[in-house]
């Protein structure tokens, strides 16, 4: 076990926590199956820590197992969808309606996954095109077109709801 690499993963988790955290919610949509995100993409890189061969890229190789470890959960869970008590506060009628980016969140939950990821990592995350193509083991061609098609999308879904209000 290499001690220095260790102490920088451990550095670099704990300075960045929140970032997974948000990285890892984005995907889950859901608290504890965040943590549970997070802690298992901690856990796996101890575990494969070797596999990192340039620490220079600690931070996409981080990134690639957050959004591997997030996308075998929601596998998991398939379509089951568990809601926390603050989103159930969030529905009740006594309280005042906050309508911020509700039509972007749910169109962009209807995306397929690969072209939500590249979304989310490059807008929400605010991560480079390469840094990208790192985390998700994909050309950066690839994942420029992705997002291009993603973001039609998105414009046409969000123009046919609005259509639909109309």
């Amino acid at each position: 076990m290499d001690v220095g690499l260790a102490k920088q993963i451990t550095d670099y988790v704990i300075e960045n926590k929140e970032m997974h955290y948000r990285l890892a919610f984005s995907y889950v949509k859901n608290t504890e199956d965040a943590l549970e995100v997070v802690q298992e993409s901690i856990y796996k890189a101890f575990s494969t820590m070797s596999t990192l061969k340039t620490p220079d890229y600690l931070k996409t190789w981080f990134y690639r197992i957050i959004v591997n470890t997030a996308i075998d959960l929601m596998r998991k869970k398939k379509k089951v969808i568990v809601v926390d008590d603050e989103t159930l506060a969030q529905y009740n009628l006594s309280t005042v309606d906050h309508y911020a980016d509700i039509d972007l969140q749910k169109t962009l939950e209807n995306l397929p996954v690969r072209y939500r990821s590249v979304v989310i990592l490059r807008f929400f995350e605010d991560l480079k095109f390469e840094e990208i193509a790192e985390i998700l083991d994909e050309n950066v061609n690839t994942v420029k077109t992705r997002l291009y098609k993603s973001l039609k999308m998105l414009r046409i879904q969000m123009n046919e709801e609005k259509e639909g209000l109309c």
